[in-house]
């Protein structure tokens, strides 16, 4: 995934390495490319890509993304919005590549107002690993502690990181991570291992991890794909809620009344309407 490059890795702050009595989280799962759906309600979703791709909400949010950009948006008390290639992309053809997440709200943030971020690839916080085979872009959060720390631009509801991580084949990364934290490995390409165990990971599968103070990720020397010869990785993980979740066809809330009363918003128009044009006004103007 085209992205923020750095000539030379050895300019960067290193993440520490692993020491004494720190833990290498150990692999729970591994599971393929997760399907399905949520709606944009009570959730915080962010796009990161690689391609061209508009966006466009009924809060006002919105503009064109591309390689290594993010787009990070807060759908609080709830919006309409659209994601596309451009008419040109489609007319002319080429590669788009979009990782999509949802992240969920705690119970008191649900129904804040709509937010849109916009963030650069070229602004996200760098690193390397300690062998110098791996660039780090911290999008969310931050990673290590003092004069080491490295802090990410986007601005999240409850505390999380979120990594993308370039490694080269044969070399191995291991970043420090909040022991209160959950931890996800997923693989946009390329093949490694993951965890305490070294447990094999290829692209398009996802690993959630265990309990520890590092998340460790090892590209494979020899077999990465000819179109992508390093390991591309996101690494995420946050805060636990820890809340009771509601959940019914792309609605996603903590009781069934508010499940209910999200349809009928919907329903109702409520989430008010995406316009036809990217900045134009979203409620009824007059002069």
């Amino acid at each position: 995934m085209p992205a923020l490059t750095v000539d030379d890795l050895t300019t960067l702050t290193r993440v520490r390495a692993p020491g004494l009595g720190d833990r290498v989280r150990p692999v729970k799962q591994v599971i393929d490319a997760p399907q399905g759906y949520v709606d944009l309600r009570d959730l915080d979703p962010f796009v990161h890509i690689d391609g061209i791709f508009d966006h466009a909400d009924s809060h006002g949010g919105g503009g064109t993304i591309t390689n290594g950009d993010t787009q990070w948006m807060t759908a609080g008390s709830g919006l309409l919005h659209i994601e596309a290639p451009p008419e040109s992309l489609v007319a002319s053809g080429g590669l788009f590549h979009g990782v999509q997440l949802w992240v969920n709200l705690p119970r008191e943030a649900k129904w804040s107002e709509p937010k849109y971020q916009d963030i650069r690839s070229r602004e996200v916080g760098v690193a390397t690993s300690t062998d110098a085979g791996s660039l780090v872009r911290v999008i969310a959060g931050s990673l290590g502690r003092g004069a080491e720390r490295i802090e990410g631009p986007g601005s999240t509801h409850t505390p999380m990181t979120l990594v993308h991580a370039t490694v080269e084949a044969g070399s191995r990364l291991d970043l420090p991570w909040d022991a209160g934290y959950n931890a996800l490995v997923y693989v946009l390409s390329g093949n490694g291992t993951v965890g305490l165990d070294g447990r094999p990971l290829r692209t398009g599968q996802l690993a959630v991890l265990g309990a520890g103070d590092f998340v460790s990720v090892a590209a494979d020397e020899r077999g990465q794909e000819t179109r992508a010869p390093r390991m591309e990785v996101l690494v995420l993980g946050g805060q636990p809620i820890n809340e009771p979740v509601a959940w019914a066809g792309p609605f996603v809330m903590n009781t069934r009344a508010e499940v209910v009363q999200a349809f009928e918003d919907f329903d109702k128009g409520r989430l008010g309407t995406i316009p036809a044009v990217h900045g134009a006004p979203t409620t009824l103007q007059q002069g």
